[in-house]
């Protein structure tokens, strides 16, 4: 007789009592139960998100207000007041009080004309320069142990590189798809397989080219190679592939087939952002061979501190056979993030303090606060720099401090990239 969920709510046992022989039998199989529990799961998701989002399930991302595009371009409110509207891409929307608000391709050809009128030197539009020698920065943002903020912190460095002028890939090579889903693609709600970082890298004549897997998002500026369980796929390829490849063997190796990808799109990006998946696999090290520049999170505990010592270690010994097959990676700049950092727990400031110690330079000066506007931003599926300040959940000073906490880490970083290109 087939088994039904709702027999099993019947006649479920306690879990602490023995179950008899005939009961055990009557029980279901754990993957049904997964099975049933990912369906009605998807079924909640898909119902929240059409309250969240729009009824089209695309995201938007709002409009900014003449301060807020000031701020982002460094420049007065006034000066953005004496700007032609015929600047911008579309009609500013006028607010209740006469003030006018502004999207994100209005402030990108704002930016643009900014820069073409300069005559003192100042760089509105901070785009590489192939011909100085810079080259595209891979930023692989990586951690052993889930919750330290990684894809949140990948999430807010793409959106505030984007804001400052500099033209952005994300990656997501987490097959749990959360940057993903943070930069609107939501695979609970994909009628049919969408392309992902997969079919980039994969094996086989069903590779696809880059440009042909990344899609533009609601963040104007910001592109996006989204993630699914596909990627699993990946990781059992990888190791069958290496053992059967034999010398002048066409197929790239696993750890090349990153950068090889990248460099078809190289000339449209200045920075990429690849969002490793929490453990050390053949994707990270693929991500690890890629990169430029390596950013590692840590929350400031003990447990986080002692998780990243043994990924630290893996990493060392793995990437080791790595260099012997011909990779060769070489990295701008290595630095931790410290994240979701209370300054008032001692505990913590005294793990930091200690990092700080250990590692000198290498620990970013700034770190990412804890704050109830980044948590309340991430339970709407948003990040602080779309969400615009809800007096109800937070108040101006939180939602100010978490904001001046991101730009001062982005803004850190962002002197981590000048200095790779050789600016000032």
């Amino acid at each position: 007789m087939l088994w039904s969920f709702s027999s099993f709510h019947r006649e479920r046992v306690r879990v602490d009592e023995p179950a008899r022989p005939a009961e055990r039998a009557r029980r279901a199989p754990s993957n049904q139960i997964a099975g049933h529990d990912a369906r009605i799961l998807g079924a909640k998701l898909r119902e929240i998100a059409s309250v969240v989002f729009s009824p089209s399930e695309a995201k938007t991302l709002r409009r900014f207000t003449s301060g807020e595009v000031a701020r982002i371009l460094g420049v007065t409110d006034s000066r953005i007041r004496q700007l032609s509207p015929d600047l911008l891409v579309s009609p500013p929307e006028v607010a209740p009080g006469g003030r006018r608000l502004f999207t994100l391709a209005d402030i990108h050809a704002l930016r643009a004309h900014l820069d073409e009128i300069d005559r003192v030197g100042r760089r509105y539009r901070p785009h590489r320069d192939p011909a100085k020698g810079e080259h595209l920065q891979v930023i692989a943002c990586v951690n052993f142990k889930g919750g330290s903020g990684k894809t949140t912190t990948s999430a807010h460095l793409a959106q505030s590189l984007v804001l400052r002028g500099y033209r952005v890939l994300a990656i997501d090579l987490d097959p749990q798809a959360s940057l993903s889903t943070l930069l609107g693609v939501r695979p609970e709600n994909e009628r049919e397989p969408y392309p992902t970082i997969y079919d980039a890298i994969r094996y086989g004549d069903q590779r696809r080219p880059l440009a042909e897997v990344i899609r533009h998002t609601y963040f104007t500026g910001l592109d996006l190679v989204a993630a699914d369980l596909e990627l699993e796929v990946f990781e059992f390829e990888a190791p069958m592939q290496s053992a059967r490849r034999k010398a002048n063997d066409p197929e790239p190796p696993f750890f090349a087939r990153m950068g090889l990808a990248l460099n078809e799109v190289a000339d449209d990006y200045d920075v990429v952002v690849i969002d490793c998946p929490p453990r050390l696999g053949y994707l990270t090290i693929a991500a690890l061979c890629a990169a430029t520049a390596l950013l590692i999170t840590i929350h400031p505990q003990m447990l986080d501190v002692s998780s990243m010592r043994q990924f630290l270690t893996m990493m060392d010994e793995i990437m080791e056979p790595v260099r012997e097959q011909g990779a060769v990676p070489t990295h701008d700049w290595f630095r931790y993030l410290v994240t979701r950092f209370e300054p008032q727990d001692t505990p913590q400031t005294e793990v930091v303090a200690m990092l700080r110690g250990l590692f000198g330079e290498r620990v970013l000066t700034k770190a990412m606060l804890q704050s109830a506007a980044v948590s309340n931003s991430g339970l709407r599926g948003q990040t602080v720099y779309e969400t615009p300040l809800r007096r109800d959940e937070v108040t101006g000073s939180t939602y100010r401090r978490a904001l001046d906490a991101l730009d001062a880490v982005n803004g850190e970083i962002e002197g981590l990239i000048a200095r790779a290109w050789g600016r000032t």
